[in-house]
């Protein structure tokens, strides 16, 4: 079964930093992409961040130079440090996993969430 749990969110002053992890079972992590998505109340899911199975790593324009991601295949986790937060970042982070297996079937799976606030 495959489980991938984050933690880190809270409660930070815009300007403050935060720090997320996800630690992923039951899926051969150094193979996967990991992502992190964010969802804020009444709009669509938004990739945030994500890193290649290669270590290639891709931002969106938003967080570009304040968000940094990083994967520790050894603990299986992988982690998005968010620095100069704004109010607008304020949304639940997901956690993604993507594998893509030898036949070209692509398997996708989330995590529950963590709900990060960003105050004015």
């Amino acid at each position: 079964q495959v489980q991938l749990v984050e933690s880190g969110g809270g409660l930070v002053q815009a300007g403050g930093s935060l720090g997320l992890s996800c630690v992923a079972s039951g899926i051969t992590f150094s193979i996967s992409d990991m992502g992190w998505y964010r969802q804020a109340p009444g709009k669509q899911r938004e990739l945030v961040a994500a890193v290649s199975s290669g270590g290639s790593t891709n931002y969106a324009d938003s967080v570009k130079g304040r968000f940094t991601i990083s994967r520790d295949n050894a603990r299986s986790t992988v982690y998005l440090q968010m620095n100069i937060l704004r109010p607008e970042d304020t949304a639940v982070y997901y956690c993604n996993a993507v594998l893509r297996s030898g036949l070209g079937h692509i398997f996708n799976y989330w995590g529950q969430g963590t709900q990060v606030t960003v105050s004015s």
